[in-house]
């Protein structure tokens, strides 16, 4: 899907900043620390002192790293790669993490803390290098501190798309005050039921939350991509499911809900790179990788809906005889 406005686009919080909106929305955002309301957990410590919420995450935020990317799907990496800023620590314990150093070592992550505008320097820093966007891995529980280093550096001239790439488990209360900001959603949308996202990633309620939360990111962006002739990205949604081994990831039943609850058209990557990591050896269903039958179940049922935005594996789908 191309769209011509993408030789004129102007990310939305460039306006935001220029009418004071910007800096409203991050007094709101960092009011919900206080008791902390950020992601559905609603956890209420003050993160402005205490670490014991369920993100071990105080007010600084945790940057483990940061870079170009080019493993992003293509409308996010391009040729000049995706600026990605990997987060530390997360509202969520998978037991197949693949980056379990990162999310599930609290005490280790605060030695990555740094300081707001320290946040809004990598961002200018990505811009330099000529990324096609600047992209938040595992931003749910720094939402307040990113908006407002967003802020600084828009004062410098930060003037490049914000993607959100998130687990999925999400507030819809937060991402409404996100609406305008984030120029492209990038959430995961890991399970199908209930039952196998406690018992995998110890969350209750997952499907129903990211659910809302996919809806919300739909309405701010999904609806009406913008995809320049050179295929990037400037505003839109990828819904991105990685494929578990034994349906446990429910792929079939989340295909079908994305078509018929958002839309055929929307941008979904289907992921089949699982291999087992972190605790998954502990759990027999999760100690091996994909079948080429579980494979292409998954792709049938893409090819079933029509979805002709999607991405398997980085692979658009027409080129899977769609």
């Amino acid at each position: 899907m191309k769209n011509n406005n993408a030789d004129k686009f102007t990310p939305g919080y460039v306006e935001l900043h220029r009418k004071g909106e910007l800096s409203r929305r991050a007094d709101e955002l960092e009011r919900l620390l206080t008791g902390c309301t950020v992601c559905p957990h609603r956890c209420e410590v003050n993160r402005f002192d205490e670490y014991s919420g369920r993100c071990y995450s105080g007010f600084k935020p945790i940057v483990y790293s940061y870079s170009p990317h080019h493993g992003e799907e293509d409308p996010l990496s391009g040729w000049r790669g995706s600026g990605t800023i990997f987060f530390g620590s997360c509202n969520l314990r998978c037991v197949f993490c693949q980056n379990y150093t990162i999310s599930q070592r609290p005490r280790e992550a605060r030695d990555r803390e740094i300081s707001i505008p320290s946040l809004a320097s990598i961002m200018l820093s990505l811009q330099e290098q000529g990324c096609h966007n600047i992209n938040f891995v595992s931003p749910t529980h720094f939402v307040p501190q990113i908006v407002r280093a967003v802020e600084l550096a828009v004062q410098d001239g930060l003037h490049l798309p914000l993607v959100y790439n998130s687990n999925g488990y999400d507030s819809v209360e937060t991402l409404r005050l996100l609406d305008g900001i984030v120029d492209i959603y990038l959430p995961d949308l890991k399970y199908g039921d209930n039952e196998q996202a406690y018992k995998y990633s110890k969350i209750k309620d997952y499907v129903t939350h990211s659910r809302n939360a996919l809806r919300e990111m739909y309405r701010q962006v999904g609806k009406d991509p913008v995809v320049g002739d050179d295929g990037i990205m400037h505003r839109g949604m990828i819904i991105r499911h990685l494929m578990l081994p034994n349906d446990i990831s429910g792929s079939r039943e989340t295909v079908r809900w994305i078509a018929e609850n958002l839309s055929p058209d929307v941008y979904i990557s289907v992921m089949s790179q699982y291999h087992p990591a972190n605790k998954a050896f502990e759990y027999d269903e999760l100690s091996r990788g994909l079948s080429q039958k579980e494979y292409h179940v998954v792709v049938d049922e893409v090819r079933r809906h029509k979805m002709t935005n999607a991405l398997v594996q980085g692979e658009p789908v027409e080129y899977l005889n769609f």
